[in-house]
């Protein structure tokens, strides 16, 4: 998602979707350990979402 996007959204919707990526990240840390994932592309992908929805919450509460 674009950090365009996330700027339209509140801190609430911000907060859910960052621990649904948290849980996504730590799926991705299981699939890792046990050798089944084949896309590992997807963890940086996930690591980069997170930084870009922690950065717009950070920025949100300063206004306020």
């Amino acid at each position: 998602m674009k950090a365009r996007e996330l700027k339209t959204k509140t801190i609430d919707e911000l907060n859910q979707q960052l621990m649904e990526l948290l849980r996504e990240q730590f799926n991705l840390r299981m699939q890792k350990k046990i050798s089944e994932i084949t896309k590992t592309h997807l963890y940086k992908k996930v690591r980069a979402e997170i930084a870009r929805v922690k950065t717009i919450i950070a920025e949100k509460e300063q206004v306020l």
